[in-house]
């Protein structure tokens, strides 16, 4: 049977959380979720951190094919 990795020569025998089914590891990740929401480590991201990474996101998108998506940030524009 092939590998996941199709370039590796020798099979390697998956371990740990990768050799999980996927939903034993979702089931598992979604308790860690838990505990650290109950615990208070759990990131929460505000409005200004989403619109950041949204930003982000559209750039790298982009920059496959043509480079990045040109865009004007809000603040940056003269209303006058």
């Amino acid at each position: 049977m092939a590998n996941q990795n199709e370039h590796s020569t020798p099979s390697r025998k998956l371990r740990g959380f990768a050799a999980l089914n996927p939903e034993r590891q979702k089931e598992i990740a979604r308790q860690g979720g838990i505990a650290a929401h109950v615990k208070g480590t759990a990131h929460q991201f505000t409005s200004e951190e989403a619109k950041a990474a949204g930003r982000k996101g559209g750039l790298a998108k982009g920059s496959k094919n043509e480079g990045p998506i040109p865009y004007v940030l809000v603040e940056e524009v003269d209303a006058t």
